[in-house]
């Protein structure tokens, strides 16, 4: 079924290949990317939409000597099997296994870890620099997709490439980024593709070029005040194309001339998410990045209904459209995540208070300071490892001005199958750290509302942090409540006599837990709420009637929320024997949530365990009392 590709283990063996042979491994490994992704799961559409480009870019090129960049690198996986890595594909974002993003250390064909955008160009201007010191020949490649072009950092990329070297940028313009683009940009590009599309090889092509956006009404680049190619071309670029992605016979030729060229070159490719499956380039948002499914079949969707326990999801988007209807200031900004953020019912309902920015998180985050310094009511829908995008500017133009922006921090802590990249481990550290914020994290889905009706509410910046997926199952209550700024709740009380009292200061999703937990050492727990302000009473008053106080949060320990419990107690000259558990001082690996938090013992078993070897090892004065505790 895949005899080409089955004999291919390296760029080598690929390159031994004549070029008659190069479409018929394409549609092998199109085949292959299509029945290991339906049973692992992982980033689809894209995937099938950039095979013959990586077929041809490991043709032309001598990798790995000559580097390639993948930006995001989600549409990395036919690079990794025609790179050595086929038969570790069923491992893909599992445990253990294989990244689903380029890694330096898993191949020396990943020159750069990606997976959050617009990083390529600079990565590769850094290569292309290098090996110009160097007196090197090779060549520095960026691939990176138009959604990702549209974000600050490429432009200031492009804008530093005189003298480069051998720098080639691969514009995949597939018109998508997770959801449809947004901006000038695209219809900048869709006019260079309505005006030059004679430079595909052949007639069928061309056409080809033109079915591939059959939404997008051309719009040329004379409209816009520029000639074609002027906007790359002014930056210093020789600009090639457009030309069809999926034409291995225009790629390759184009490749080999651009690969004789010096100095900066960028190569324009159209291509189609999901290319080559139907169902995914009918609905390329659909898959995205589905979990298994039967390639016969495709996606299942289920009927339309109320699920039985909504995620954390879509309580914020029930939250945000209640707040829309009661309030006409209220508007929602993402950075390109609509989707994954459950905007669509915003969009829908409120079209003209609802932004989608692109990939751009800096200017979210400014864009939503304006709109608050105007009397409006933002709410920035953002993950908590993009949010790091937009440190400066979440410091700078909203906490430094005191403006009343809600951030809706979705994705907090562990996320699962993307890994290092996508982890949630840092928003409280980077957080809590920042004059006038407000900061709280959700211990289940009611309080979460609750929650984000107390940052709206709130006259200043204010986060929620929620996790990926469902909670514990607390159904919202529709009634909205804004809470007490700065108090926590004691959710259960220890029967134990001092000598053996132990209290568990739970943050967000660590109380369910917690609660497990202490029912099997009958523990006192309780549910912080605030990372910021911190309710210091509470903490002295834990402090004063426990022999042991254990924090607990899903991010990292460093900085985290129980060092500002830490950092109460000692401004109070408070000392208490005292254990904080949440995630190390390392990067957190793919593979599934329930699997991770055992891994780094924040699952009821684990913090059974911590304790118990704590309290054994920092407690020798409580050890007779110790033998109440349940085991």
């Amino acid at each position: 079924m895949h005899a080409l590709l089955e004999a291919i283990d390296s760029p080598h063996s690929l390159r031994q290949l004549g070029i008659a042979q190069l479409p018929g491994l394409a549609d092998e490994l199109r085949s292959f990317i299509v029945d290991s992704v339906s049973r692992t799961g992982g980033h689809f559409a894209s995937n099938l939409g950039t095979v013959e480009l990586t077929v041809a870019l490991h043709y032309v090129f001598d990798t790995p000597r000559d580097r390639i960049v993948w930006d995001v690198g989600h549409q990395s996986y036919a690079h990794k099997i025609l790179t050595g890595r086929r038969q570790a594909m069923p491992t893909l974002r599992q445990f253990g296994g294989i990244s689903g993003f380029p890694r330096r250390t898993e191949s020396e064909h990943d020159h750069f870890g990606t997976a959050h955008s617009s990083t390529s160009i600079s990565a590769a201007l850094g290569f292309a620099q290098a090996a110009r010191i160097s007196n090197s020949t090779d060549h520095a490649i960026a691939v990176i997709g138009d959604g990702a072009l549209s974000a600050g950092m490429a432009f200031e990329a492009m804008n530093n490439t005189q003298a480069c070297g051998r720098l080639l940028v691969i514009l995949n313009d597939n018109d998508m980024s997770i959801s449809p683009p947004v901006g000038m940009l695209r219809l900048y590009l869709g006019g260079l593709i309505s005006e030059r599309a004679y430079a595909s090889a052949n007639e069928a092509s061309r056409q080809r070029l033109r079915a591939m956006r059959p939404a997008l009404a051309p719009c040329e680049p004379s409209e816009l005040g520029l000639s074609p190619a002027t906007l790359f071309e002014q930056f210093g670029f020789h600009y090639t194309g457009p030309i069809d992605g999926h034409d291995l016979g225009a790629l390759i030729p184009a490749l080999q001339k651009l690969q004789a060229q010096p100095g900066p070159q960028l190569l324009h490719i159209v291509t189609q998410k999901g290319h080559g499956y139907r169902p995914a380039e009918q609905d390329p948002v659909l898959y995205h990045g589905p979990g298994k499914f039967d390639p016969a079949a495709g996606i299942k969707t289920a009927p339309a209904s109320a699920p039985a326990r909504p995620t954390y999801a879509q309580v914020f988007s029930d939250w945000l459209c209640d707040e829309a209807e009661a309030d006409a200031r209220v508007v929602a900004i993402t950075p390109a995540m609509r989707e994954g953020s459950a905007l669509m019912d915003f969009e829908r309902r409120f079209p003209e208070r609802y932004f989608d920015v692109g990939i751009a998180e800096q200017h979210a985050v400014t864009f939503a300071a304006g709109l608050a310094a105007a009397g409006m009511r933002p709410v920035v829908a953002i993950y908590s490892t993009f949010l790091q995008r937009a440190y400066d500017q979440l410091i700078h133009d909203v906490a430094l001005q005191n403006l009343p922006v809600v951030f809706a921090v979705d994705r907090a802590g562990i996320v699962g199958a993307d890994g290092a990249t996508h982890m949630g481990a840092f928003d409280v550290a980077y957080l809590r750290c920042i004059p006038n914020m407000v900061v709280m994290a959700a211990s289940d889905e009611d309080e979460c509302r609750q929650m984000l009706h107390t940052a709206l509410r709130h006259d200043g910046p204010a986060a929620v942090r929620y996790p990926r997926g469902g909670g514990p199952g607390a159904l919202p209550v529709r009634a909205l409540q804004p809470l007490r700024i700065g108090r926590g709740q004691v959710r259960r009380e220890s029967t134990q006599p001092m000598g053996a009292r132990i209290a568990i200061l739970a943050f967000g999703t660590m109380v369910a837990p917690s609660l497990a937990a202490a029912e099997r050492l009958d523990a006192t727990v309780a549910n912080m709420r605030f990372v910021k302000p911190l309710d210091a009473d509470l903490v002295l008053s834990l402090a004063e009637t426990h022999d042991v106080l254990v924090t607990v949060e899903e991010g990292c320990v460093m900085g985290g929320a129980g060092a500002a419990c830490l950092e109460s107690l000692a401004a109070q000259g408070v000392l208490i024997p005292s254990l904080h558990l949440g995630l190390p001082d390392e990067f957190v690996e793919h593979g599934d949530c329930a699997r991770l938090l055992a891994a780094h013992g924040l699952d009821a078993d684990g913090l059974v365990q911590s304790i118990q070897a704590f309290f054994d090892a920092n407690a020798p004065a409580f050890r007779t009392a110790r033998m109440s505790l349940v085991s």
